[in-house]
Parts: C-alpha cells; structure tokens; sequence
C-alpha cells in the first residue's frame, strides 16, 4: 500500500478513508493543465489509451493508467472526471453499463441504469384522459429514476488496483479549481439556461448571467464537496448522509419522487454479456436491459450470409440490406426487451439462426421494406449519451457507455450537492404504442414497475481476434447507437477500414418506426437518389452519435480513435 493512502473497507461498499492528502495529477505545469489543453482525435499509442467526450477526461484517464492503474481504474476515473467536464452527459445523476475483459479472458458486466422509484406506477405519466404527458417524463423532478453511476463505480473497484481516494482526486480538484470550457460547452450551458433555471429549485454553477463564452472557467464548488463526501465514505457518502438527504429535498420541492428509502437500497447488478461469432471475430455486448447487445446480434447475424463486402461500402445495396436488418431488429425491440428481473425476455430464441434467417425470409432486394408490414418476431417462450473505450498495457479491455438520457437530463441541478438529474424515466413505455423522445415505441415489457430498470440503447462492445483484444466500440445516440456501433463493425470487418474511418464516415440509421430512413449530411447523394428510387423515405439530420473506438494492430500500438462529431478526444502513453 502507498504510504500516502490509509484505506480501510467495511461493509456495505463504505470506506472510511485516510487523512494525508492525495497529490494532485490537475493543475497548471501537471500532467492535466485544465485551463490549457487540445483536443486530439486520433493517435497510436504502445501500452494504453483512452478515447471519451472530452479531453479532460481523457487525459485523467491516461495519467491514471501511467500512475500504474489498470484499464478498471482508468474508467472509474474517467467517469468520474467526465462527471466534472461534461455536464451534458458525464454524470453521478444518471446511469449506465461497464463491460469489460480481463487479459485471463474473463468477461464483466455490470449494469448501474437508474431504476423507477418506489412510488412510481405504469400510469405516472398519463392525464385523466389517458393521454401522456411526455413534459413529465422528460423534464424536471419527476423525470428522474434513482441514480446508478456511483454504485457502479463502486462494483468496478474489485476488477481495479489502485485506492478509490487516487481515482476520485482528479475530479474534485477540476470541480473545485474549475476548467476552460470550449465553444461547444459555451454554446450548451448557454442553450439550457432558461430550463436549469425553469426545472431546479436552484441551478447553480451552470448559470451564468451574462452568459459562457469559450475559455471561461467553470468551477462547481459544490459538487466537488459531493465528490469529497464519496471518496471519505464510499457508496454511501452519495445514497446516504448529506447528499442523499440533498437529493430528497430537491426532489420534495419539484415534486419529485425518489425517497431515501430509493437510494439506499440501489445497487449495481452483474449481467452475463452477450456473445456471438461472426464471420470468424467473437463480438461481446451488452446484455438486457440494455437491448444494446441483442440489437448488433441480431443486426450482424441478419446480414451475414450475404456477401457484404462485395457490396462494397454504403453502396445503395450493402445500406439498404442493413436498413431492413435495422427495421426488423427494432421491431423485435419494442415487443420483447425490457428488464430481465421484471419480464422474461427470450435472449437465445432472439440470437438465434433459425428464428434470425425467418426474420429475414421476406427481404426483397432493390425494394424498401415497410414497418407497417413488419411487426416483431412471434416467439413462443438517449441522444445526450457518452461513451469511452480504454485498453490498457496489459491488454484489458473496457467499454462504458453511461447518460442522463437527454442533454443535462432533466434539467434538474441538485441544490447543494451541484450535480444534474438524468430524465430516464421516458425511457420506459409511458403508453404502449405511444414513442418516447428518440421515437422508440414500447410496450408491455418495458412497462413502469417500482424498482424496475428501463429499457436501453447503450451498446458498449467489445471484438475479438483469434481470441485476443482487437476492438473496444460504443457511442451515444439514443436509438441510434446499436446502429451505429453495427455500423461501426461492418465497416472494420467486413470492408476493412481503419479504425478512422470506420468511425468518422457517414452515419445512416432505421428504427422500425418512424418509417424512414435517417442520413447524415455528407452521406452520398448517388446512393441516396438510389434508394429513394427502391421507396424509402429519407430524412436529413445532423451528427449520429460520437464514437470512441479503439483497435489493436498486428504491431502492438493501439489505434485509438475521438469522432469528428464533438469534442471528443484521446490520450495515452
């Protein structure tokens, strides 16, 4: 143990911990200057690397990993750091799932998604009419289900080498001693101004009156007095003590329902990811309820038996083979996914080649599908997400993908304690039939149940190689990240791109419903005119997702790349 750490576990995932002080890895001429430093987006790096939303982050993940911590303890720490950086997303008032590999080849799944409070019922969100009212599940205090991010952290430090106290560290010092937010982080806080100050009882550090401007500095007080509360007394200095007490307050003020009962009886769970081959690479995803896993499983082994590759690479053939894969996936979604502790989800039947093939026995090429005609499989048994992939100089291979739902979740700060609510709530089905933000529609297993976790789209994956590390994926993007990461896949596999490219093209997706196809802006105009022709409705939008993806190459270095999309960024040694 290093002599500058005290550190004592006792029950119940607390520590009481140490008195000397942790030295500091953040401040101006150290490893991290949080007022001067770039974004990189792509580099290749010998032993370890880190790629997450932002710089920042990225970096304390590195440095973490150079201080002798393992791939585990560079995502606790980059977590908590984004946390801190990136308040639109990175969070402890959300959730999310951590998937990961050790170098002995044992897999780690560990699901921390917020879970519905105890007060919460499958009508919450509908008027006397029935009618939902998605304002409710989408803003403010009632929005909210109990948050996981803590406790998951928590259920990683078995997998980790050094003291939680050393993790948490970075992030205090930049929530306390502030950092130079960009222009995108500028142009956000400023966007959401108006709804911190309409959703919380008081929005804190992220209103400023005259409004941000790139390079400001950022400094939230008090949330780096709830991070010191977590690293004195573990778990429990965020579901118990001063801050949870916090959090009911703000919660009884807006109407909210999460109650201390609520957050003291959270906790993470372990999953078993979902594996499957294909075309001689192992994938790993995550398992319900995030409906990551099953989704590229399906999508992937729907497509396989065509010669992709020789399609060649979003030619109106090989897109729209993958847009009928898409929309009968996403069929399959709505009807069959939800928390497996609540419905019994029929995971092997689902995966399966027999039902699969059947899924896709009425594809007809050149000719657009219809969702109207497609309905889910009959069986007889966010987009303010963010993503980061490490690898580290032993090998192990970590993928995170954790939100608040929507961007600054529900707009709610927790007065006192400094961090913002997620709005997972309207992840589940407030209706069945009736789409929640991101148009995904849901039905009876992704009801409201008290303690039940709602359905998700977050699809942290993990490739394998002969067996060995090649490929750590994920996104954000709500509905669009399992296609996105499928994408992600093809691209590398099947037409052999580098890791840059197979991130930075143009994006496409299909979710069943609405039924239309929605492309990014530089996407081919050929292939769209293309498709339009075999009658598909194409819509244009903005940026789909940001991905952080990490490939091992024949040389050892580990290709390491940040979308183009944001500010996302890379670091490593």
């Amino acid at each position: 143990m290093r002599k500058s750490f005290i550190l004592l576990l006792v029950l119940a995932g607390q520590q009481t911990l140490y008195a000397q002080k942790i030295p500091s890895i953040v401040g101006p001429g150290k490893a991290i200057n949080p007022y001067r430093y770039s974004i990189v987006k792509k580099a290749d790096y010998r032993n370890a690397s880190v790629s997450s939303a932002h710089p920042l982050a990225s970096m304390v993940g590195a440095a973490i990993m150079k201080k002798g911590g393992n791939a585990f303890d560079a995502a606790i720490a980059t977590q908590l750091a984004l946390a801190v950086v990136y308040p639109g997303a990175g969070n402890i008032g959300g959730g999310g799932f951590l998937l990961g590999r050790k170098t002995n080849g044992e897999l780690i799944g560990i699901d921390y998604r917020e879970a519905a409070p105890e007060k919460a019922g499958r009508d919450m969100y509908l008027d006397k009419n029935g009618n939902v009212q998605l304002t409710l599940s989408q803003n403010g205090h009632l929005a909210s289900g109990i948050p996981g991010t803590v406790a998951g952290l928590f259920a990683t430090m078995p997998y980790a080498k050094l003291p939680f106290a050393q993790l948490i560290q970075p992030a205090i010092d930049l929530a306390e001693k502030g950092f130079a937010i960009t222009e995108r982080e500028a142009s956000g806080l400023n966007a959401s101004k108006a709804s911190f100050i309409k959703y919380s009882t008081r929005p804190g550090a992220f209103v400023k009156e005259t409004g941000w401007k790139t390079g400001d500095t950022l400094v939230q007080k008090e949330l780096a007095a709830t991070l010191k509360r977590i690293q004195k007394d573990g778990a429990m200095g965020f579901y118990g003590g001063t801050t949870a007490q916090l959090i009911v307050e703000e919660m009884q003020r807006g109407n909210g329902i999460i109650s201390i009962d609520d957050l003291k009886n959270y906790t993470a769970k372990l999953r078993n990811p979902i594996g499957f081959d294909y075309r001689g690479y192992r994938i790993v995803s995550f398992a319900p309820p995030s409906s990551g896993g099953i989704l590229i499983a399906q999508m992937l082994k729907m497509i396989e038996k065509y010669p992709v590759k020789d399609y060649g690479f979003q030619t109106a053939k090989s897109v729209q083979l993958m847009v009928e894969a898409e929309r009968r996936a996403y069929a399959d979604r709505a009807e069959h996914l939800g928390d497996p502790d609540f419905y019994k989800v029929p995971v092997h039947t689902l995966i399966s080649e027999n039902y699969l093939q059947q899924r896709m026995s009425d594809y007809t090429p050149d000719r657009a599908g219809s969702s109207a005609g497609v309905r889910a499989g009959v069986i007889r048994e966010s987009e303010e997400t963010t993503h980061l992939s490490i690898v580290d100089a032993a090998g192990n291979m970590v993928a995170v993908t954790t939100t608040l739902n929507g961007g600054y979740g529900s707009h709610t700060v927790v007065a006192g304690a400094g961090f913002i609510m997620n709005n997972e709530m309207d992840d589940f089905s407030a209706k069945p039939g009736v789409p929640n933000m991101y148009g995904a529609i849901g039905g009876e297993a992704n009801a409201i149940i008290p303690g039940k976790r709602m359905l998700s789209s977050m699809t942290p994956t993990l490739v394998l190689k002969n067996n060995k590390p090649y490929v750590v994926i994920g996104t954000p993007g709500g509905t669009t990240i399992p296609t996105s990461v499928f994408q992600g896949i093809v691209n590398i596999i099947d037409f052999g791109m580098s890791a840059d490219d197979a991130v930075n093209k143009p994006k496409f997706h299909h979710q069943w419903y609405p039924d239309e196809v929605a492309l990014e802006k530089d996407f081919n105009p050929d292939v769209k005119k293309q498709l339009q022709a075999m009658g598909y409705k194409l819509t244009e939008r903005g940026a789909i997702g940001r991905t952080e993806a990490i490939r091992l190459l024949p040389n050892g270095k580990r290709e390491t790349i940040a979308d183009k999309r944001g500010d996302d960024a890379v670091a490593g040694f």
